[in-house]
């Protein structure tokens, strides 16, 4: 896909879910996915994941939760339309180690800083072969099917 002004619209209880999820993780890196239609790239459904590494620094999925999440996705015509995570001390920049993993090429790589405490820096990003590409995001008032649960709900963004 190739987007003359490449975007990420997202609505606000989506926006909400992720920063709450950064924010309850915290000092650890917190990650996940928000599936959507396949080919819609309409995030919709909020799946928290582990931090397998439970690391301030990194980030990894725990491999389990990864597979059946992504099966479930398939099962349900889904794909992963928002990879997120959390930097806890930097900016909301994708690192070398984040460039290296990214794998979904149709997605939009979302990073929240955690690192004020009283603010939110919420960025998305295309990354494609290593390039990486900083796109707007676009928060929207609808929560259309957003407030639905995933798999990984029950994890610490439940706490909100």
């Amino acid at each position: 896909m190739s987007y003359a002004h490449p975007m990420l619209t997202i609505s606000s209880l989506l926006y909400e879910k992720i920063v709450a999820h950064a924010r309850a993780d915290h000092p650890d890196e917190a990650c996940g996915v928000v599936a959507g239609p396949v080919g819609s790239d309409r995030p919709k459904r909020f799946i928290a994941m582990l931090n397998a590494e439970r690391s301030p620094t990194f980030y990894r999925f725990d491999s389990q939760e990864q597979l059946r999440v992504w099966r479930e996705m398939d099962d349900r015509d889904e794909e992963p339309v928002v990879i997120y995570h959390s930097h806890t001390a930097t900016e909301a920049y994708p690192s070398r180690t984040d460039i290296s993993y990214a794998s979904e090429p149709g997605a939009h790589y979302v990073l929240v800083s955690t690192r004020e405490p009283d603010g939110c820096e919420f960025r998305s990003f295309r990354i494609v072969d290593g390039e990486v590409t900083e796109e707007e995001v676009r928060i929207t008032g609808e929560s259309d099917g957003a407030a639905e649960a995933g798999p990984g709900e029950d994890g610490a963004a439940a706490a909100e």
